[in-house]
């Protein structure tokens, strides 16, 4: 059905019949990916509560142990209604655990960066192993998971990481036979799950041994005084206590994840030095950690020329004005100035700014680079090299769209961001509302601010993927884009371009980092690099296989990300 309603999400398929909180899991991003009002939401969440309940129901029927197993416990099969009825609190519960992870999903799809996607996989698979008993068995929301059954939660994670893998790159044929095998895994695992549930739930009669009848007659009358207690639900709601914990920590500064490179970078790609479009990438992150941008630019000597000028852009977080002094320093005879989200005061120089001033619409953000290209290529006299990272290049998009004669001699992506707008975001459903919330709640515990990035969200759902789309034709003009090895999980499992180059590092900062910026330097020497070394090589292998085995876990792509001509 997929390979002809929505080939990139085909390897979805073979959730359908995963571990339950797997399931239920897809079911809820395909309820997200149709953006859906407030009454269709709720009519279609229904549907899918009564459909997920029954296909659980039945695979619980059909893996129950059988009486001829002589290993197997003597626990008899429930009812088709009673595991329609455990099966269906479990997918509520599931939902309403999950409907976190979903959203960092939906604004991963909306605004491509690996943060959203790093801090919603760990949700997933804590969430799903707490819960991976669920619906099978006598009172399984008041005991934790067997080691079994968590690890078969695991296997398959693997497992289904791994078919996407295979199915991103395989025809239609191919495809399904992947599905089928990776659906004989899913029923080895339902058969596991279910015998180790079942198991689990039969009271064993205490040992004769007189002091561990003792110490288990404790247990139980401990057990007895908190039957009560759904450690369960308790322990999936743990996990995403954990990890809004530690991004709070991150925030403060208490816990510090290191955005730069983790080592040299032994090669560099470059655009080509006779242009070509931005084809298939350049967005950027709205979260962008800790994005480098340069000050208010002392100029060279103001009866020489300068050889050219240069426009550092931040993301999101960033501050103005001292971040591009290595760049200045780098190079003394380009006028070199680091863009201002707020704009330019009378003189001519970039406003200073502080961590929350990224929070605006792409419209703004790209007239202001444009004005600001336009002053300081006046300046120097000459047309401006532009370096961008995080959501800075958002505002390269939205200027060349809306300014396509802006004097811009070549472009620099750092942390970009790729297909921004994935996902449209009118307003009034059920997902924007969910984005909204998610939003207002990370702002409140960060420094930028409740608003967060708000504004910023909303206008990349309204023209992000119309601005992308625009840039993204031959345009003649040379650029080069540093992708962090960790936005590999964003990235659309396509073809890409050779002026493209990863790096081993996070989302953000990678101007701060000293081999970054001799590609930099290098780009705007000569236009050109080594471009197939091969440790490049294996960064770009890398990259393509956790692309493809990503996929499987982002929203659906309901429609073909890949261009006709990379």
């Amino acid at each position: 059905m997929l390979s002809f309603l929505a080939p990139n999400a085909r390897p979805l398929a073979p959730q359908v019949t995963a571990l339950p909180p797997l399931a239920a899991y897809h079911d809820l991003r395909w309820l997200f990916a149709f953006n859906q009002t407030w009454l269709g939401f709720t009519g279609v969440l229904v549907l899918m509560v009564l459909a997920r309940s029954a296909v659980d129901a039945i695979l619980v029927q059909l893996a129950w142990p059988r009486a001829a197993d002589p290993e197997a416990p003597r626990v008899a099969r429930p009812r088709f209604l009673t595991s329609v009825l455990h099966c269906a609190v479990l997918t509520v519960l599931v939902g309403l655990v999950m409907s976190p992870v979903v959203t960092l999903m939906f604004g991963a799809a909306l605004l491509p960066f690996s943060w959203p996607y790093l801090a919603a996989v760990p949700i997933l698979l804590g969430t799903a192993i707490a819960l991976s008993q669920g619906g099978v068995g006598q009172a399984w929301w008041r005991r934790l998971p067997p080691l079994p059954t968590a690890s078969w939660v695991i296997a398959t994670f693997l497992i289904l990481s791994l078919a996407s893998a295979l199915m991103t790159r395989l025809d239609t044929l191919g495809i399904v036979a992947v599905a089928g095998l990776a659906g004989v895994v899913d029923a080895r695992a339902w058969y596991a799950l279910t015998a180790a549930a079942v198991r689990g739930s039969v009271e064993r009669p205490p040992h004769p041994w007189p002091w561990r009848a003792t110490l288990q007659r404790m247990q139980w009358a401990l057990r007895d005084r908190t039957s009560w207690l759904p450690v369960a639900p308790l322990a999936a709601v743990m996990v995403i206590v954990l990890v809004v914990g530690l991004a709070r920590l991150a925030f403060t500064g208490t816990v510090h994840f290191a955005t730069g490179t983790t080592g040299v970078v032994a090669s560099t790609v470059t655009a080509d030095a006779e242009g070509g479009g931005l084809t298939a990438f350049g967005g950027t992150g709205a979260a962008g950690g800790n994005p480098k941008t340069g000050a208010a630019g002392s100029r060279p000597a103001a009866d020489a020329k300068p050889d050219g000028a240069l426009l550092v852009v931040g993301g999101f977080g960033s501050s103005c004005c001292h971040e591009a002094n290595a760049l200045r320093k780098a190079e003394p005879r380009m006028l070199v100035r680091q863009f201002s989200y707020l704009g330019l005061n009378a003189a001519g120089q970039p406003i200073p700014y502080g961590p929350a001033a990224g929070n605006l619409s792409i419209q703004v953000l790209g007239d202001r680079m444009a004005a600001q290209v336009d002053e300081l290529s006046e300046q120097a006299r000459t047309p401006v090299d532009v370096v961008a990272e995080s959501e800075g290049t958002l505002g390269v998009y939205a200027m060349l769209a809306r300014h396509p004669d802006v004097p811009v001699r070549s472009l620099v992506l750092l942390s970009p961001i790729v297909e921004p707008g994935q996902v449209g975001q009118p307003g009034g459903t059920v997902p924007d509302a969910a984005l909204s919330t998610l939003n207002t709640l990370v702002g409140g515990m960060s420094p930028y601010g409740r608003s967060g990035a708000q504004e910023l969200i909303d206008s990349v759902g309204e023209v992000g993927a119309s601005y992308f789309a625009t840039v993204s034709h031959d345009r003649g003009l040379p650029w080069m884009a540093v992708i962090p090895l960790a936005d590999a999980v964003t990235l659309p499992a396509c073809p890409w371009p050779q002026n493209i180059i990863f790096v081993d590092a996070f989302h953000g900062g990678l101007l701060g980092n000293p081999s970054v910026r001799q590609m930099i330097e290098s780009f705007l020497a000569i236009g050109t690099a080594e471009t197939d070394s091969g440790s490049q090589r294996r960064l770009r292998t890398a990259a393509q296989l956790i692309a493809s085995a990503a996929t499987a876990w982002r929203m659906p792509a309901l429609h073909s990300s890949c261009p006709s001509a990379p």
